[in-house]
């Protein structure tokens, strides 16, 4: 690498000079300056090769100052550095060109090591659209521990990008709120964002809510229904717990991926698919695939770029940040004011919270609601701390549940995983159609697969027995049970 001629802008002077030492040490000749009018006038007149810029300093955010460095000088590399370690400073910096965002306190190797990267890179990273700039101020994620720094940093590389994005994370870390930032942020933010929660569709529905169902597809479809996919065209299809889709909707979904186009259940016509795929999962896929529970040239087309929330014990020290957050989010919806003293938010930095930022919102919120104390002291917490310590016995399935009671805790679960919206038409007919499969199936085993028995212990006609047969494709061996 030459020497190069860096220009600084940074107000704090002890930063301009850890980094004229540092980047002298390389040999490179460095111009600092504690303003932005003195930074555009040095870039202006054709002067630096690579500039490092604060966002915040006396005169202009540093932030609207790159994309005026860019459009006369487009070849220059600008790395930005920020204090507001928030996402989007982040997205801002990726979004006008910067070459690289670094939260501070930065590590000097680090920034070091992306001046050199970026003295040597031969192309520019894309901006996303100048309209991004416009995009609500309201924080999607809240956190400014390194670990959630390297989540920011790499969350603003992807916006102007349509690459397929497998987040992983325990339940409860905001993996949705990461899919919903990858889609409010980037380029297709003007379009749908569609989410489906894979874990609570039942097996036989799957493939018509992904896909939707022609008119007369199977008994019950008296209209045409469109599938996720289409909903979402155009826009991001985010499918939540991805490692709980059953193997044969994996292989649909797979061929989808691989050739852009799928046909609706009982279609004919291929439908080319325009959508960003966002998928994420609380289980350890590369175990399901040992398990054969996932496929695995699945895994690779889902997993482009992998990204893993860390629970919330490994962060903790952003808990004062989500709880005034969750504070001031209760107080705007009308709960009571609260604040929470030094020794009580101490104690919550030392919980390990298993049900992770999900867990500490629903605190906090019972919190506000419940007490009447403006300061919440440690001997609350300590008591809700308690109350709420998870037990030690197994989670057991219900004991002598019927059938009723089943088929309606399941559908209670695909019901709510619509969240505001509704299941495709014809669900009536879906349903029973998903439980007449398995009664067909364990009649003929029952019967030795001799279809005249099974008919007469269905209480059937025959001819309408092998009709179902065929339209539910039940495989039927004779002789064996």
């Amino acid at each position: 690498m030459s020497a190069a001629t860096i220009l600084v802008a940074d107000d704090d002077r002890a930063i301009r000079t850890v980094l004229t030492q540092a980047l002298a040490r390389l040999g490179h000749e460095v111009r600092t300056t504690g303003n932005a009018s003195t930074l555009w006038r040095w870039v202006a007149d054709g002067q630096g090769d690579l500039v490092i810029t604060d966002v915040v300093m006396p005169d202009e955010n540093g932030l609207d100052l790159i994309p005026r460095m860019k459009k006369i000088r487009p070849e220059l590399r600008v790395i930005v550095m920020s204090a507001q370690n928030t996402l989007i400073t982040a997205v801002k910096a990726a979004e006008r060109g910067a070459f690289e965002y670094l939260p501070k306190p930065f590590d000097l190797k680090e920034l070091v090591s992306v001046v050199e990267r970026a003295l040597n890179a031969n192309t520019q990273l894309a901006a996303l659209p100048a309209d991004a700039a416009e995009a609500d101020e309201q924080l999607p994620l809240i956190g400014r521990s390194p670990a959630m720094q390297e989540i920011y940093r790499v969350l603003a590389r992807l916006m102007g990008t349509d690459l397929t994005v497998t987040i992983t994370g325990e339940s409860g870390t905001g993996k949705e709120l990461v899919a919903r930032a990858l889609h409010d942020y980037g380029k297709r933010r003007n379009g749908p964002f569609v989410a489906i929660n894979m874990a609570a569709i039942p097996r036989e529905l799957i493939e018509s809510e992904l896909f939707g169902h022609e008119k007369g597809a199977f008994t019950g479809a008296t209209n045409r229904s469109t599938g996720r996919f289409e909903q979402a065209q155009g826009g991001t299809l985010f499918l939540d717990e991805i490692g709980d889709m059953p193997i044969e909707a994996q292989t649909r979904l797979l061929r989808v991926l691989q050739e852009g186009e799928y046909t609706t259940v009982g279609g004919r016509t291929p439908i080319k698919t325009d959508v960003r795929i966002v998928a994420a999962t609380h289980r350890d896929l590369r175990t399901l695939i040992r398990q054969g529970l996932f496929r695995e040239d699945l895994f690779y087309r889902l997993c482009v770029v992998p990204i893993r929330l860390p629970p919330l014990r490994e962060r903790t020290e952003d808990v004062p940040l989500l709880v005034r957050h969750f504070l001031n989010l209760g107080a705007a919806q009308g709960l009571p004011a609260k604040s929470i003293d030094q020794a009580a938010m101490d104690r919550l930095k030392r919980y390990r919270w298993p049900g992770n930022v999900r867990e500490l919102e629903n605190l906090v919120r019972r919190l506000s609601a419940l007490y009447s104390q403006e300061v919440i002291g440690l001997d609350v917490i300590e008591a809700e701390l308690s109350d709420s310590a998870p037990t030690a016995q197994p989670v057991e399935e219900p004991q002598g549940e019927g059938l009723s009671s089943a088929v309606e805790r399941h559908l209670k679960d695909y019901f709510s995983a619509h969240k505001d919206g509704m299941p495709s038409n014809g669900l009536y007919d879906r349903v029973l159609r998903e439980i007449e499969r398995p009664l067909i199936s364990l009649s003929l085993s029952a019967t030795r697969g001799n279809q005249i028995k099974a008919a007469q212990l269905l209480g059937l006609n025959r001819n309408t027995l092998r009709k179902k047969i065929r339209d539910l494709d039940i495989q039927v061996v004779r002789g064996l049970k």
